[in-house]
């Protein structure tokens, strides 16, 4: 159990120019750090050349690439060749991998996906949601998104003599710490150390900010692509880009729209002609291509046709289908952006009129239903400037060159999306870094220990906005045992939370008690850390009601935590008090006695029915008990002194008359 002891944060300055990491890169490393876009529907990559980023085009002469992968014999097929045989093999191709990274198979979206997707989705030993193949073999997604990550770096090799190494990958804001690490996991596996791993968001604003034609100032980030949503909010200032909040949903995009057509082209001919294709796996697959290709479509014309001939035997499906039908069927969609655009305006501190600037990226923002409900939302145009397919890549391409020291002065501040903390006797949340904290940080705060001869204590990491750890969510726990037993409070427990540049968090605990030299626990380090790694994924939904229950509940957990506080105070006064018995108990009066263990009694009641029962007993009315435990101890102990040293002129007066 841990309390707090004299709260010593050392906070880094929250501007920092450059981490000390990204110093090292520019010692050592040459140029060629490419940076890449690793999309739930295409992929990029970029390269700095010169002063000017540029998207390098595949070998098709195509700019971006399907983040497809397909295992067919013992080939594995990449992209554009991967996506075209996905109709005879739809088992065995694997698209939209990225929204499984990091994820529990028995998570919500997971399950949702495997009624949705043409190849299967297993639980792998250790719960994680794997894919698995027609002949029994089984893949993670980080290892589908390394073999996207290969192809993006043989792409870049291809316009280069050297060898790529290093580079920079984009992620959404919104990703965990199990999402984040998996990719960096993907870019190992794929021969790249990932030097940095950004948001999309951010990426997207490096990528409109850093031409110097344009005018410093608030920006919004508005990224929709094929499976995630993101916004952020960033202050642009004289090269500095600072993140002011950041929300988003990572299960949220085209793919969402897709499977609405495609259900819905399902349905019409089902109500045609009675037969269910759902499942027929190749049937599926060619009405998901279409769909896809439809609501492409109509971005650029108010009306698209449908036609897949021979669906089945002698059956073909042909339907129109307009913008404003489209619109219709992708509203419950859409939707879902306003309320963390709404969260993140709210957590920047800032209103829709005070954004100078709204950048759009993402393919569907290409939709015109969207742009549209952007400028409603902000109540301006959005800037269509910036190609929404490219930003993110060219926006990792940059923080690349500024890794190596090809750009200069260009700094990059971004934030972590919710409050982290331990839990400290009684059950209280006690945060270390709020939500929307610049990263990287370092911080560190003191804790001891809360009972006497206590040897070991646990941390346990928890993730949210409620008081009480009962509330939040807990991510990671581990021990710091030898130390050496001693009086409650004495011990100085260092805890520290680390999140570095990639928004990955390391948590250590460090017993820096100053031990007396002729102690064997003098100079002999005690520290233990952990890497927080969440065992699921949060979802939106999850953050959404994290948020809300946190506002609703402010003012009743407010309360509940000035008990649970108080019960701890009581707790260690009456332990207090009680060795005062134990120690002098033999000499006070029985009467002293009696009552001082009376009040302890109904103290000790009181405290349980706090932390165990919920009973929340008057403040007011326990401290002044606690004041009458006080005045009664004391006074039971002043009479024990004033008979020892009653007793002990007696003594010496006896002494005298010999």
């Amino acid at each position: 159990m841990l309390i707090h002891s004299t709260k010593l944060n050392r906070l880094l300055p929250r501007r920092l120019k450059e981490s000390a990491s990204s110093f090292l890169h520019q010692k050592r490393l040459a140029h060629n750090v490419i940076g890449i876009d690793l999309g739930t529907t295409n992929s990029a990559v970029a390269l700095v050349q010169g002063n000017e980023p540029r998207i390098l085009e595949n070998e098709e002469g195509g700019r971006t690439t399907p983040s497809i992968v397909a295992f067919k014999d013992k080939e594995t097929l990449v992209g554009l060749p991967a996506k075209r045989q996905a109709l005879v093999n739809p088992r065995n191709t694997f698209f939209a991998t990225k929204r499984l990274i990091g994820r529990k198979f028995e998570d919500d979206e997971v399950q949702r996906d495997i009624k949705n997707t043409s190849y299967k989705i297993a639980r792998y030993e250790n719960g994680d949601a794997w894919l698995e193949t027609s002949d029994g073999r089984q893949f993670s997604p980080s290892q589908i998104g390394s073999i996207i990550l290969q192809k993006m770096k043989h792409i870049a090799e291809s316009h280069l003599s050297d060898e790529v190494k290093h580079a920079v990958v984009t992620v959404p804001a919104y990703f965990n710490d199990a999402q984040r690490s998996a990719t960096k996991s993907a870019g190992q596996l794929a021969g790249l150390e990932v030097l940095r791993v950004i948001n999309e968001p951010t990426a997207a604003a490096l990528a409109y900010g850093i031409d110097q034609k344009k005018s410093d100032g608030v920006v919004a980030v508005f990224d929709f692509g094929g499976g995630t949503f993101d916004v952020s909010i960033l202050d642009i200032d004289d090269k500095v880009f600072e993140v002011r909040a950041t929300n988003g949903n990572t299960h949220l995009g085209g793919e969402d729209v897709d499977l609405l057509l495609l259900n819905r082209i399902i349905q019409q001919f089902k109500d045609e002609h009675g037969i269910d294709l759902s499942g027929d796996r190749m049937a599926v697959q060619r009405i998901r291509e279409a769909a896809e290709k439809c609501k492409i479509e109509l971005s650029h014309v108010k009306e698209a046709e449908i036609n897949i001939p021979f669906i089945t035997k002698d059956k073909h499906i042909k339907l129109k289908l307009t913008e404003d039908e489209l619109d219709e069927l992708s509203l419950p969609i859409i939707n879902k952006t306003i309320d963390p655009v709404k969260r993140c305006l709210r957590d920047a501190d800032l209103t829709a009129k005070d954004i100078d600037e709204i950048i759009m990226v993402g393919g569907m923002t290409r939709m015109p239903k969207i742009r549209k409900v952007v400028e409603e939302l902000f109540g301006k145009k959005p800037n269509v400037s910036v190609n929404p397919d490219e930003a993110v890549a060219l926006g990792a391409a940059i923080q690349g060159a500024v890794l190596s020291g090809q750009i200069k002065n260009v700094v990059l501040l971004d934030v972590t999306p919710l409050t982290l903390g331990i839990e400290t006797y009684g059950g209280l949340f006690s945060p270390l870094i709020p939500r929307n904290s610049a990263v990287p940080l370092k911080k560190e705060q003191f804790f001891s220990t809360a009972v006497d001869g206590q040897t070991g204590v646990e941390i346990k990491v928890y993730q949210g906005e409620r008081p009480l750890v009962k509330d939040n969510k807990l991510i990671g726990n581990f021990k710091l045992s030898n130390i050496p037993p001693g009086p409650k409070g004495t011990p100085q427990i260092a805890v520290s939370f680390d999140i570095d540049a990639d928004g990955i968090i390391n948590v250590s605990a460090a017993d820096k008690t100053p031990y007396p030299e002729d102690s064997p626990y003098h100079g002999k380090p005690n520290e233990v850390s952990i890497q927080v790694v969440g065992q699921t994924g949060m979802s939106e939904e999850d953050i959404k009601q994290i948020l809300e229950q946190s506002a609703q509940n402010a003012k009743k957990d407010a309360e509940y935590k000035q008990h649970v506080e108080n019960a701890t105070r009581v707790d260690i006064l009456c332990t207090d008090a009680e060795n005062v018995i134990v120690q002098f108990g033999n000499l006070m009066d029985e009467e002293d006695k009696q009552h001082i263990n009376s009040i302890l009694s109904s103290l000790r009641t009181k405290v349980q029915d706090v932390r165990e029962r919920g009973v929340l007993h008057d403040v007011a009315q326990m401290t002044e008990e606690v004041n009458q435990l006080q005045t009664v101890t004391m006074a039971a102990v002043k009479k024990v002194a004033a008979r020892q040293q009653q007793l002990q002129k007696d003594n010496s007066g006896s002494k005298g008359d010999n």
